[in-house]
């Protein structure tokens, strides 16, 4: 873990400025409660709203850090909001979870092995008044991917978040030899999931590859648009089938009570479910809309 180091490195100076930018009264809530989790080392530190480190007790390095660069966690914070707004349904999805906490939610950044510029953000909601006694009670929402030089997402985004389910798939496999008492009973589960997942990563990324990186559409026609969006409906079928399979092998594990190992089955769930409900609404849902404006313009 070495985000704060990473992040410590930028300079505002050098990043792209932040568009105004009109969010609704969720997102605006949001903000004002978004708590930060960044490392250093082995250690993850919890940074609230304010940028106060409520845990674990800060070293020189988290202090300097937090006193120096309080105009980059400004930034950051408002860039991950309107990654969220533009490129993600979590809030949405999760907004009655992140309402009944009073819109606390924590964004835990991971670098991605790329000098700083990439990072993988994993979105939790908690009560407030629980966060420091149960912290680990807290809800998973989901993850999301910003590059902090490049803001526009070639194919919406797509490629990190189908790359994303093949790597949390060796995740769990992984988990499954900590925490299930006998792996080799659910070698079924996990061999249709491993044909789904495989079918994802290589039928998504082929039809990805004929189908343009950024949508302008003063130069795509209605047909176009109609081709465009079948091929994007395709993709989120296999990510369907994908999501019927985790749903039958988690309910699965929870009849046989495999209680140390089914959360990360529900927490996989979830990116699916999440990746779903992306496509439906800001991809198709999207597309479909500009469909019907062409449509009536002609």
């Amino acid at each position: 873990m070495n985000e704060i180091e990473e992040l410590s490195k930028l300079k505002l100076k050098n990043l792209s400025e932040l568009a105004p930018f009109m969010s609704d009264d969720l997102h605006q809530n949001v903000i004002k409660h978004l708590y930060l989790e960044l490392g250093t080392g082995p250690v993850l530190y919890l940074l609230s709203p304010s940028y106060t480190v409520i845990s674990p007790t800060p070293n020189e390095t988290v202090r300097d850090f937090i006193t120096k660069k309080d105009d980059i966690l400004d930034y950051i914070k408002e860039y991950i909001m309107q990654n969220l707004s533009v490129y993600s349904v979590l809030l949405d999805v999760n907004s009655y979870f992140i309402e009944q906490n009073n819109f606390l939610v924590l964004a835990r950044l991971r670098e991605r092995d790329s000098d700083g510029r990439h990072y993988e953000v994993k979105f939790y909601t908690h009560s407030s008044r629980e966060l420091m006694t149960n912290y680990k009670d807290k809800i998973y929402i989901g993850r999301d991917f910003i590059d902090v030089f490049q803001f526009k997402r070639k194919h919406f985004g797509l490629h990190d978040y189908l790359g994303s389910l093949k790597d949390q798939y060796e995740v769990l496999l992984d988990r499954a030899e900590e925490k299930l008492k006998n792996p080799l009973k659910y070698k079924s589960f996990f061999q249709e999931i491993k044909e789904y997942v495989n079918e994802i990563h290589t039928e998504g990324f082929n039809a990805l590859q004929v189908l343009p990186p950024y949508m302008d559409f003063k130069k795509v026609t209605g047909q176009d648009l109609i081709d465009i969006n079948a091929q994007y409906r395709v993709i989120n079928h296999y990510v369907i089938e994908l999501r019927d399979e985790v749903d039958e092998f988690e309910s699965h594990l929870r009849d046989k009570r495999e209680s140390d190992f089914v959360r990360y089955v529900t927490k996989y769930k979830k990116d699916l479910a999440n990746l779903i409900s992306y496509f439906n609404i800001k991809i198709n849902g999207f597309l479909q809309s500009k469909i019907y404006t062409l449509k009536n313009k002609q």
